[in-house]
Formats: C-alpha cells, sequence, structure tokens
C-alpha cells in the first residue's frame, strides 16, 4: 500500500532510560570502540537486516565491499568479516526487484556478538515502515550492543523509526530527503553528505553511496592499505569528490512534474551555446508572456529559468568532459559559460571540484 508522497507514517516506539543514557556517552564510547577495533582478533560479525522489497543493491553494495575486504585481510593472514543476513523469522526474503535471499533467523544471532548492524532501504519505504514494527523494535535494542549502526539509502528512516537518529546529523537519498525532514524533525538532515557518521551511527545516500560509506568502514577497521586495494578492485573510488549536489539538482528539475516545458526543456538543450537564453526569449519558445512564463516555470520545476540553464549547461558540460577529447575553454563556449573560468566557477559551487579535476576522475 502506497502513501501519499508528503506524509510519513510516524510509528513511534518508547525510549527507555539506558538508552537515554546511550545517547549522553556516546562520545566516550566512539573512543573505547576505537580502541578496541586495533586489537581485533577474530572475525568481525556484520549482520544486515532483510526484510520483505529491500532494495537488492541496497543490501548487495555494501556486502560486496566487505566481502572483498575479507579476502584482502585473509591474504594478509588477519581476520575479515564474518557476514549474516537475517530477518525476523529467517528463511527466503523477495527483494523489491524479485530476486530471492537466504536469511537466518535474528534469534539464530542470539549471545553473538555483533560489530556491525547494516539496515538497507527500500524503493517504497513508507509501505516498509509499517511492515517492519517488529524489526525496528529489535534493531533499536540491539543497536546498544552493536559497535556501531548503519543504513543504506532510505534505510536512514528506519533507524530514525527505531529513534537511533534523535538529534543526530543523517543522510539519506536526495529524492527523500525532505520526507525525512518532515517525518522525523528531530533529525538534522544533510541534504547533500554522500555518508554522514555521528557517533557509531552511519547513514549513507543512496545505493552507490552505501558503497562509500562501506569503504569508509573498511578503512576505520582494516586501514587505508586495504580499502584501497578494495576500491581498485571495484573499480570505485576510496574518497568520492563532491557531494549529492553532483547527482541531484538535474535530475529533480527533469524530473519535475513539468507539464508544458518537456519541449522546452529539449530546445534548451540544442541551444546552450546561445547567449541570448533570456526569460523573454525562452517565454517567446514557450508560447507565454515573459511575466507568467517566470512564475509559471518556477511553480512548475522549482527553479527560475536562469537557474535552470545554469544546470542544463553543467550537465552538458559534465558530458563533455567525460567523452569528449576538446578542450576545455572549448566546452565552456560550447556549452555557453562563455570562458572556462565562468565554467569553473559554476563547478566548484554546485559539485565543489573543478572542470579539470572533474575531467581527470571521470573521463573515459
Amino acid at each position: 500500500m502506497n502513501r501519499p508522497h508528503g506524509h510519513v507514517p510516524l510509528i513511534t516506539l518508547q525510549t527507555s532510560p539506558d538508552e537515554h543514557q546511550r545517547e549522553a556517552n556516546m562520545n566516550e564510547m566512539s573512543l573505547d570502540i576505537g580502541i578496541a577495533a586495533e586489537s581485533v582478533s577474530q572475525p568481525r560479525t556484520l549482520v544486515f537486516l532483510a526484510y520483505p522489497q529491500m532494495g537488492l543493491l541496497d543490501l548487495t553494495g555494501a556486502q560486496t565491499v566487505f566481502w572483498a575486504a575479507t579476502k584482502a585481510m585473509t591474504e594478509r593472514g588477519l581476520p575479515g568479516y564474518a557476514m549474516h543476513t537475517a530477518s525476523l523469522a529467517g528463511g527466503l526474503m523477495q527483494s523489491a526487484e524479485g530476486l530471492v535471499v537466504d536469511t537466518r533467523a535474528l534469534h539464530e544471532l542470539d549471545g553473538t556478538l555483533i560489530d556491525t548492524l547494516i539496515v538497507p532501504g527500500a524503493p517504497d519505504i513508507r509501505q516498509a515502515m509499517i511492515d517492519c514494527v517488529d524489526l525496528v523494535h529489535w534493531l533499536r535494542k540491539a543497536s546498544v550492543q552493536a559497535r556501531r549502526t548503519a543504513s543504506v539509502c532510505s534505510g536512514t528512516f528506519l533507524m530514525a523509526q527505531a529513534g537511533l537518529l534523535d538529534g543526530r546529523r543523517a543522510a539519506t537519498h536526495w529524492a527523500m530527503c525532505e520526507m525525512l525532514k518532515s517525518g522525523f524533525p528531530s533529525v538534522e538532515v544533510d541534504l547533500d553528505a554522500i555518508f554522514v557518521q555521528q557517533g557509531n551511527v552511519w547513514t549513507s545516500a543512496g545505493v552507490s553511496a552505501g558503497i562509500d560509506m562501506a569503504l569508509a568502514l573498511v578503512e576505520a577497521d582494516c586501514g587505508r592499505d586495504v580499502a584501497l586495494q578494495v576500491a581498485r578492485e571495484l573499480v570505485v573510488f576510496l574518497k568520492r569528490p563532491g557531494g549529492q549536489a553532483q547527482f541531484s539538482q538535474l535530475l529533480q528539475l527533469q524530473m519535475q512534474e513539468s507539464a508544458g516545458f518537456d519541449e522546452l526543456h529539449v530546445w534548451i538543450s540544442q541551444h546552450l551555446d546561445d547567449n541570448d537564453l533570456t526569460v523573454e526569449r525562452l517565454a517567446r519558445q514557450a508560447r507565454m508572456s515573459p511575466r507568467n512564463f517566470a512564475r509559471v516555470y518556477k511553480r512548475q520545476t522549482g527553479r527560475t529559468p536562469a537557474k535552470a540553464i545554469e544546470m542544463f549547461r553543467l550537465e552538458a558540460a559534465r558530458r563533455m568532459l567525460e567523452d569528449s577529447p576538446r578542450n576545455i575553454d572549448q566546452i565552456a563556449r560550447s556549452c555557453g559559460f562563455g570562458d572556462e573560468e565562468r565554467m569553473r566557477h559554476t563547478f566548484q559551487r554546485h559539485l565543489s571540484i573543478s572542470p579539470r579535476e572533474y575531467r581527470s576522475r571521470f573521463s573515459r
């Protein structure tokens, strides 16, 4: 059962005095944890929580990082990770994508010293919050004993439902940030972070961000050399530049209910080298008066026409930097920036990276 986009069901849980004390002692606890991690002589136990209609890559993306880290540690004669995928009752669990995962029952882990709990997200996280109340209760209790707890993508909502993010900064998928803010006002939502660590609680922004977070966890546990080896094996960055802004802004513009502007957006993308993309010119193309066009466009897309043009130019420049042999000044002019310096400022403002660095990292 889907819920309207503007509403998140607030299914709250009771907080015990012990858990309040745990929050108060978090800084001290994380110091102790860091010291203990250095002297680990046995594989660290990771428990991935599974539930119906979870996102498959939310689960397996992070698992692959820890699997590769275990292989790297074994090559060094050191303990890696013991991974368990567990659900309330155990057995086969179907993901949202239709593939089935075999899981252990959580009660089978009774008495196990859990190092890290990892909570995957789900495409329909509203329904998951309704279906997973018992799992969320278990998560809240188990997180008191685990060394750390982490979420991938919309798994942040289940952690928030468990009360683990109250008063903390957290990340989730950029398209769900507003929903998290409105549903859980006690959580400080970081709109741009790829992942966030607050004490022993980690949250990540999306599927690929879950891989970034898993690499950071491996680096904390096993050292930079192992994390770098894993990153190279998986062909990903150990530390990705920029934040969610590098993915979200043009996607958000394209996903808006922009009735009447789809054709205009195609026209804009074909005329980016035109220096006369003014409100008046766009209004003529949309067959509207300039004043009405500016008002309706902002209402429909959430951006001014000028900001939208900038995002189209930025996206076009990104594609050319990845695929085209042309030099940066040529790309800047063909995308309508005028010169390389103006394009550089735009890249720094939106992506926190220069065009040259972007090309060096992402060119094919």
